[in-house]
């Protein structure tokens, strides 16, 4: 719809992109002393290393996902644990204390599970990160090195 007035066709913009090897694409742009198959590999290997830092990432998300599912499970089953063992009866100071100790264990544990989670994200995060600041050095790196040939 917007073609016929703007001359835009994205079916024909799209095709540049369907080439197997991205590096093609600049084969025609030719700029004196500067390497364009080299850009295209750092843009590739951007490209890996940004592939990899997701992949770090989901693998940690998905574990913290599975032991979120896993602390769910545990507490509906202490849940019903409790409720099995309530009487319905007037409280004395033991079962009363009982009950305390019982309350107090599960916020313990419950601290303890919430710990457990934000270390697993942080070690997915740091992950993620370490090959992305990686990758950010060695651009870095060879980026310089195109600069040094080309002076």
């Amino acid at each position: 719809m917007f073609d016929k007035f703007y001359g835009f066709d994205a079916d024909k913009m799209s095709e540049m992109f369907k080439t197997a090897d991205f590096s093609k694409f600049f084969e025609t742009a030719k700029m004196p002393a500067f390497d364009m198959k080299a850009v295209a590999d750092a843009q590739k290997k951007n490209m890996e290393a940004l592939v990899e830092a997701n992949k770090a990432a989901a693998a940690g998300y998905q574990e913290i996902f599975k032991r979120q599912v896993a602390m769910f499970e545990e507490n509906v089953a202490a849940v019903q644990a409790q409720f099995s063992d309530l009487k319905m009866e007037q409280p004395t100071p033991e079962t009363f204390k009982a009950q305390v100790e019982q309350m107090k264990a599960g916020y313990e544990k419950s601290l303890a599970s919430l710990t457990e989670l934000t270390d697993t994200a942080k070690k997915a995060n740091t992950e993620a990160f370490e090959i992305l600041k990686a990758r950010i050095e060695a651009s870095i790196e060879e980026l310089n090195a195109l600069a040094a040939k080309a002076e």
